[in-house]
């Protein structure tokens, strides 16, 4: 833009390029608006010269950033201006400031299409472009015929049709309904004939528009199109200014063979004949050069052929070329031509005539699984996992499995998945599928969804050759000092089905499989307790006579689990003991399961639901598919026991977080022909108090009372936080402890206290599983009269979702009653939900506001992460916004190993030896939402000995949310530690009864569990 005579300008231009700082800047900035703003509003003082001026001044404030909300109308007015320099800043400073829906563009519609329609080509052009630029409706209804009268004119020069083309794709493609194209065949026929190559490539950008909406209207066009890339392949009547580093117009290649998809087929041998010519001369004249500019044209050509020949399904000497070429790509030492080259190879799967061909390159792309860059190695994984049938898929699926113990954390759950497909899809026999799915759960059993080993549970199930073989092999894996917990579900239920058959092997008698499977026992999670408690059953039956020490080892489980807070665990121990107490009976009861009926797996669905998939969506399809399919369960079989689930479990059931395998306690009941009333009838009645006042229950918190500074915890909502502030809340009842620390002492353990007061105790426990949580509300009412107009709201941030069982209305005197609450993390936050509880007591109406301890760290799971991976993901995320970092002042001094203990406390893993400097720590964890899955977090903390009071964190993450809510997550607990953060008592296993509670004294049911 011409500014010169503009002295003003250039120095305001000035003066904001020399301004000090921002604040500076924005003050120059008000004053100038000001001043314009003044001289605006005396509009008839005002030269042609000054207008353009300040005009010119608003458009440059307004690309600084700064709103210019007046002088539009001025803008506007310049338009009609009978000079260019006058004309051209209106046309500018209006297509920048306006938007399509502004007022002030109709004023400006009538000045514009006499621009169009006028004779003046800079005039036209400078229409053009506006009309171009903004595409509103307006212009579109108003404009749209003489823009397409200028297009098809013989008398206007090349540089107004071209713009012309432009505008008009830019009206159809906003307004479709209003432009009329109707019969526009035979123009585009004649368009395509231009021999101006900058009129032909705006053409053409109009041509793919119109035919993406209707092909069917331009065949006359096709031999067209053919012509256009003929005359470019042999460089005939190309100029100078359109050939790009010696590549005729690489744009209008591109944009021909893209309109050339559109059409379904070509019919005609002639033009067929002719477009693979073309083809044939762009795959054997693009090869690998140094220029990367000329690369980057020729490969740009060259892949847009490659799609034009996949679809138009050309001869398989030509897809062998294809192949040929992209095996050169796949090998070359540029990382974006590699890409290209596996992306594309990726696409070439579609052809069903040259994945043979493919397949001579597959030791390449093994290889590409170990690259540097991870978009590469997904590029090969999906190569690879697309390319293999029963021929090679033994050696793809070792060659995966062999990855898996070095691939990125990032990749694993991926790998997992399609390596199991592939071993189901192509398995040579069953036995290799057991091991293949063995060795996954081995080696990445973290990444390992359920439907897995289910899948493997229904094969094994089906077929009784493959019975011994599994339980052997499920036998050697439990011998490993540590496996993974997954590992421990699938040994434990093929053994407990099938270990009757291996009873002649050494180290494999009832007694021997039930203690290898019970040293187990301790390091499992609660989910995982109710497979071993069925399996335990399983032996028992299978030794029938049984082994007097046997039966009374797995007795004492039984009887140890019937008083278990987790309703699964309590129902399957009080049935399988009194099931095992019926002898020979037993037998029958706990027979094998029967045969699954034939389906298709969920994981050939995902399967066949990629394949048609490109190779950008397929790994974020199947992982999409992987969090909300149905996994394919054995709960799929009818569990017809007829007996209602309070009737089989006795006061209260808990809301399953998932189906783990069998529900085989179900199973039992469908076969015991009534034996469930049975147990029923002699199980002694529960006191509920009782279990709330029970350890194993409710673990209490901290075991002093003293006065403590309240401390804010996870910060929260605004909203939520206006709820429950985080110090104790004032009513009118006296409370026993304090709110605050009772909340943060939950933050840290599974069970305690939540809230009390004279008349009401509030008890939790919970159990926290990948991203979804388990929660019991314990209601004690302390009292002797009962507690009246109960209820209880939980108020969910957007991040969680919270589903609580209905709260009774009235809870009686001395009773206990238990609330399920189910929580699924959505996605990475600190916002907390809040719990809004109230009751009524004679005549004290008590209402609080108590915030749940779903905190941020109840869904990390600590992993350890050794040097080797650790350094190659620390690198991998190279900064902002996936690696932050932070000077925190004002931490609260404590010795190193102090500071560890805190981490390890929010299940953060500090990861010792990993940085050379003594005075660091570095911890690691998993953080589990339903938006992230399995998402690796590393955390690097610097400190500085001579001054404890500040330190610099860094955070590392693969996702900027988790990222960022991490950091200041671990910065509010260095500043303000929460009480007894540091020690957190363990729930003990097991606790005498506790002695009955004085009903005169209020505190007691604290003293009881302290």
């Amino acid at each position: 833009m011409a500014l010169s005579g503009m002295r003003g300008l250039s120095v305001f231009i000035s003066d904001i390029r020399n301004s000090q700082n921002k604040e500076q800047e924005r003050l120059r900035v008000d004053k100038e608006l000001g001043h314009i703003r003044t001289r605006f509003k005396n509009e008839k003082g005002l030269t042609p010269y000054e207008k353009k001026k300040y005009v010119w001044k608003m458009l440059y404030i307004y690309m600084l950033g700064y709103d210019v909300d007046f002088g539009h109308m001025e803008a506007v007015s310049l338009i009609s201006a009978p000079k260019y320099p006058e004309k051209q800043v209106g046309y500018i400073v209006t297509s920048s400031l306006l938007n399509e829906n502004h007022d002030f563009l109709r004023l400006a519609i009538n000045t514009v299409r006499n621009d169009i329609i006028g004779r003046n080509e800079t005039f036209q052009c400078l229409a053009l472009t506006l009309v171009g630029n903004i595409g509103g409706r307006d212009f579109a209804e108003s404009l749209a015929p003489d823009v397409q009268k200028l297009l098809l004119s013989s008398s206007c020069r090349p540089l107004v049709r071209k713009k012309a083309a432009l505008c008009l794709l830019r009206l159809f493609r906003k307004n479709p309904d209003v432009v009329n194209v109707d019969g526009w065949s035979d123009r585009m026929a004649q368009l395509l004939d231009e021999r101006d190559l900058g009129v032909l490539t705006s053409s053409m950008s109009l041509f793919v528009a119109l035919v993406s909406k209707d092909y069917d209207s331009y065949w006359s066009c096709l031999p067209k199109c053919v012509k256009v890339l003929e005359r470019l392949a042999r460089n005939q009547d190309i100029p100078q200014e359109y050939t790009y580093y010696g590549i005729p117009s690489p744009w209008l290649q591109v944009k021909t063979m893209r309109a050339l998809q559109y059409f379904p087929s070509i019919e005609d041998p002639n033009t067929r004949r002719s477009l693979f010519e073309v083809l044939q001369r762009v795959l054997m004249g693009t090869d690998v050069v140094k220029n990367v500019n000329k690369n980057n044209a020729s490969h740009a050509v060259l892949f847009e052929a490659l799609a034009l020949v996949m679809h138009l399904d050309a001869e398989k000497e030509m897809m062998s070329q294809c192949v040929a070429l992209l095996g050169k790509f796949i090998a070359v030492r540029e990382p974006n031509i590699r890409y290209l080259g596996l992306e594309n190879m990726t696409r070439m799967l579609m052809v069903t005539d040259v994945q043979d061909i493919i397949k001579r390159h597959q030791a390449q792309i093994i290889t590409s699984l170990k690259d540097p860059d991870i978009s590469i190695r997904r590029r090969a994984l999906d190569l690879l996992y697309g390319m293999c049938d029963v021929s090679n898929a033994k050696d793809i699926v070792e060659e995966l499995l062999q990855y898996l113990a070095t691939a990125d954390f990032a990749m694993r759950e991926e790998l997992s998945l399609k390596a199991a497909i592939l071993a189901e899809k192509f398995a040579p026999d069953l036995s290799w599928y057991v091991d293949v799915i063995l060795q996954l759960i081995d080696k990445a059993g973290d990444f390992v969804s359920d439907d897995i080993w289910f899948r493997v549970v229904q094969f094994v199930t089906n077929n009784e050759d493959l019975q011994p073989y599994a339980a052997l092999k499920a036998r050697e894996y439990l011998d490993k000092p540590a496996i993974h917990e997954t590992m421990v579900k699938v040994s434990a239920y093929l053994l407990g089905e099938y270990s009757h058959l291996l009873a002649r092997r050494p180290g494999c008698s009832p007694k021997e499989i039930f203690a290898i499977i019970h040293d187990k026992l301790p390091t499992v999670s609660t989910p995982t307790i109710p497979i071993l408690l069925s399996t335990y059953a399983k032996i028992l039956m299978h030794s029938q006579p049984p082994d007097p020490e046997l039966q009374n080892q797995i007795w004492a489980v039984f009887s140890k689990y019937e008083s278990c807070i987790d309703v699964e665990i309590q129902q399957r121990a009080a049935e399988y003991f009194a099931l095992s107490r019926k002898g020979a009976a037993l037998v029958d009861i706990l027979a094998e399961m029967p045969k699954f009926p034939e389906r298709k797996s969920s994981l050939i669905k995902k399967a066949e639901d990629t394949e048609a998939d490109t190779a950008e969506q397929s790994a974020i399809k199947l992982r999409a598919q992987q969090q909300t399919s149905s996994a394919l369960t054995v709960t799929d079989q009818p569990t017809a026991n007829g007996v209602p689930p309070e009737a089989q479990l006795g006061p209260v059931k808990m809301p399953r977080m998932s189906n783990e395998g069998h529900n085989a306690a179900d199973q039992v009941l469908a076969r015991s022909n009534g034996s469930a009333t049975d147990l029923q009838a002699s199980t002694p009645s529960q006191d509920l108090l009782g279990d709330l006042l029970s350890p194993l229950a409710i673990e209490g918190p901290p075991s002093a009372e003293s006065e403590r500074n309240p401390v804010s915890g996870p910060a929260i909502a605004a909203d939520a936080l206006a709820l429950a502030p985080v110090g104790d809340q004032t009513n009118t009842v006296q409370l026993i402890g304090s709110i605050a620390e009772r909340f943060h002492a939950l933050c840290l353990k599974d069970s305690g206290v939540l809230y009390e007061d004279p008349y009401v105790q509030i008890g939790i426990k919970a159990e926290w599983r990948s991203h979804q949580g388990r929660l019991v509300l314990f209601l004690g009412n302390k009292n002797t009269a009962p507690l009246v107009s109960v209820q209880a709201l939980m108020l969910a941030p957007s991040h969680l979702k919270l589903e609580l069982s209905e709260v009774p209305q009235i809870i009686p005197p001395r009773a206990q009653v238990q609330c399920p609450l189910e929580v699924v993390n959505l996605r990475p936050s600190r916002d907390l939900a809040v719990l809004e509880f109230s009751y009524k007591f004679g005549t004290d109406l008590v209402n609080v506001k108590l915030r749940v301890p779903a905190v941020l760290n109840k869904f990390l799971q600590p992993i350890p992460v050794s040097a080797e991976e650790f350094f190659p993901q620390w690198r991998s995320l190279s900064g902002p916004p996936l690696k932050l970092q932070e000077v925190v002042r004002g931490v609260k001094p404590m010795p190193l190993m102090e500071m560890a203990n805190l981490l390890n406390s929010f299940r953060l893993m500090v990861c010792p030896g990993l940085d050379p400097n003594t005075n660091n720590l570095v911890a690691s964890t998993t953080f589990y939402s339903e938006s992230t899955r399995a998402m690796l977090c590393l955390v690097r903390i610097e400190t500085d000995p001579a001054d404890r009071t500040q330190l610099r964190m860094t955070v590392a993450t693969g996702d900027p949310a988790l990222t960022y809510e991490l950091k200041e997550f671990v910065k509010e607990q260095l500043i303000s530690i929460p009480p007894a953060s540091l020690a957190p008592q363990p729930v003990p296993q097991q606790a005498p009864p506790n002695p009955p509670i004085a009903q005169s004294d209020p505190g007691a049911m604290l003293a009881a569990l302290l």
